[in-house]
């Protein structure tokens, strides 16, 4: 029973990293129609930024996050014009060649990072996680603590954007009809750049999350991209409170797994729930997706 209590715990402060990891994911398919696979790149190098950051400038890796937000949404919002131009026209699979531009993208980064970091395994450490709470005989580690706690406030603000300010209610315009949103003064392709910018912002603070959690190297992108794509398909693509739920169903199935079989059959189990999740519904856990 100690054991079932333990792993819920760790599975549901899991959870709540891999719903930052999942959301902009989910935002930009629903927006943008795109499946980005250099999702688990951007988690990687924010990562290494932190790690990089914290071990030259001796910052804080929790106190990189809104460093490493502002550079990567950067990034994604420059780059996002590319892929719009790759993935957009009336070309013969036009979607296609926007997913092959982005694996394209996450092997290069990949390859370069290997180059730059080798395979060696890394970890972040931050003060502010430097503690324990003990209930009884179960145990909870400051670090799972502290980023819940950030992943709930990145989730409250983002949903607080995204419902609650002018901004958001474009964003919403465009995912759900954008000749509509353009017929209304909506620049689409400004929001489109937007929504990747936020998606790469805050899988990359995603990433910073993880290396305190757990150890990182280059090669870790392709796991967590089908973590990602997991929580994004179960949730329904483009639906983000399914995309939260799926998220901390994917935290408990990791923890239990890890506690009552072994960390090698994570994805094993993980992808035996999709499947039998998607045979009763297609649009994913709350039969409320896009697709």
């Amino acid at each position: 029973m100690n054991l079932f209590l333990q792993s819920s715990i760790d599975g549901l402060l899991i959870g709540g990293v891999l719903i930052v990891l999942s959301l902009g994911m989910s935002l930009a398919f629903g927006v943008m129609r795109i499946v980005d696979f250099a999702v688990g790149e951007w988690l990687m190098l924010g990562a290494f930024t932190a790690f990089f950051l914290n071990s030259n400038l001796h910052i804080d890796p929790l106190l990189t996050t809104p460093i490493v937000f502002v550079v990567f949404a950067l990034v994604g919002f420059f780059l996002q014009p590319l892929i719009e131009h790759v993935s957009s026209g009336k070309r013969a699979h036009a979607n296609l060649m926007g997913l092959v531009l982005t694996f394209g993208i996450s092997q290069v980064i990949r390859g370069s990072s290997l180059g730059l970091f080798g395979k060696d395994n890394h970890s972040l450490s931050s003060a502010l996680t430097d503690f324990t709470w003990f209930f009884g005989p179960l145990v909870v580690p400051g670090a799972r603590v502290v980023t819940f706690a950030c992943g709930l406030l990145l989730t409250l603000g983002f949903l607080f954007f995204l419902y609650r300010t002018p901004l958001g209610l474009r964003v919403r315009m465009v995912s759900q009809d954008k000749a509509s949103a353009s017929l209304l003064g909506v620049d689409s392709s400004r929001i489109n750049s937007l929504v990747y910018a936020l998606h790469v912002g805050l899988t990359a603070v995603a990433g910073v999350f993880i290396g305190l959690l757990f150890t990182f190297s280059p090669e870790i992108g392709a796991r967590y991209a089908l973590y990602t794509f997991f929580v994004v398909v179960l949730g329904g693509m483009g639906y983000l409170p399914g995309a939260i739920v799926a998220a901390l169903v994917l935290g408990l199935v990791q923890s239990y797994v890890t506690a009552f079989l072994d960390s090698r059959y994570i994805s094993l189990a993980s992808f035996i729930i999709l499947y039998l999740v998607l045979v009763i519904s297609p649009k994913g856990i709350l039969r409320r997706g896009l697709v």
